[in-house]
This record gives C-alpha cells, sequence and structure tokens, in this order.
C-alpha cells in the first residue's frame, strides 16, 4: 500500500475506491464542485503534498502519471481538454494532496476556472 495519511481527504477516497479509473499508481474521481462539463481529479495513491515534491517521483512513476492523465481524458470521453494544477494557497491548492484537473466537455477556450482567476487578481493586487 503507498504511503498515505490519515487525515488526508484524498488518501481517503484514494482508498474508498468509487473512481472513475483506476491505474498502478494512481486513481482518478469526479470533482464536487465541478468548473467544466468533465472535470475530473486524478490523484496519485501515495500522499504527495504539492507539484513541489513531483521530483520525489521516480522515472517510471512520472511517466505513469502522464500517461494516466491522457488516459483518464480518453475514459472519461474527451478529445480536447485543459489539464491544470493548483500548487499552494495561493494559486487556489484547497487539498494538500497533489492532484491534477482535467476539464473539458464544451469549448472551454481561453477561459481560466473562476477559483484560479480569482487567484491570480488577488496575487496581482
Amino acid at each position: 500500500m503507498p504511503k498515505q495519511h490519515d487525515d488526508c481527504l484524498f488518501c481517503s477516497i484514494a482508498r474508498e475506491g468509487a473512481y472513475v479509473h483506476k491505474g498502478k499508481g494512481f486513481v482518478a474521481i469526479n470533482d464536487i464542485n465541478p468548473q467544466a462539463p468533465v472535470h475530473v481529479l486524478v490523484i496519485p495513491e501515495r500522499h504527495v503534498d504539492t507539484f513541489r515534491e513531483v521530483g520525489d517521483f521516480d522515472a517510471r512513476e512520472s511517466r505513469r502519471m502522464l500517461e494516466f492523465v491522457a488516459e483518464t481524458a480518453e475514459k472519461v470521453g474527451l478529445r480536447d481538454y485543459r489539464v491544470l494544477v493548483n500548487v499552494g494557497p495561493s494559486a487556489g491548492q484547497t487539498v494538500f494532496h497533489l492532484h491534477w484537473h482535467i476539464l473539458g466537455g464544451g469549448d472551454t477556450g481561453a477561459e481560466v476556472p473562476s477559483a484560479v482567476a480569482t487567484a491570480v487578481a488577488e496575487l496581482e493586487e
């Protein structure tokens, strides 16, 4: 079993099994607050606080991570989509377990999801 934290929401979700997709070391779930018609989160099963720690992944795990994101998008029927990672509270990260947002299912254009746009606006002030 990958290293997990008992008090981490996403570690708990990774153990529960309500997945959209599951692969070696990663799971995908639907976002509870979708910002697009399709909004899926990709979560490593092992606890990693933020994207800053992705350097701790070995080359094989890094490759699996990227392949899993692409596989998940295909599995949920997305051809065109956006992949987003929030790193730190000022950028909108609210759960401190690394996760990727896959957004699609419509013309998302160049718009940034509202939570991210708000965080960017606050940084620019």
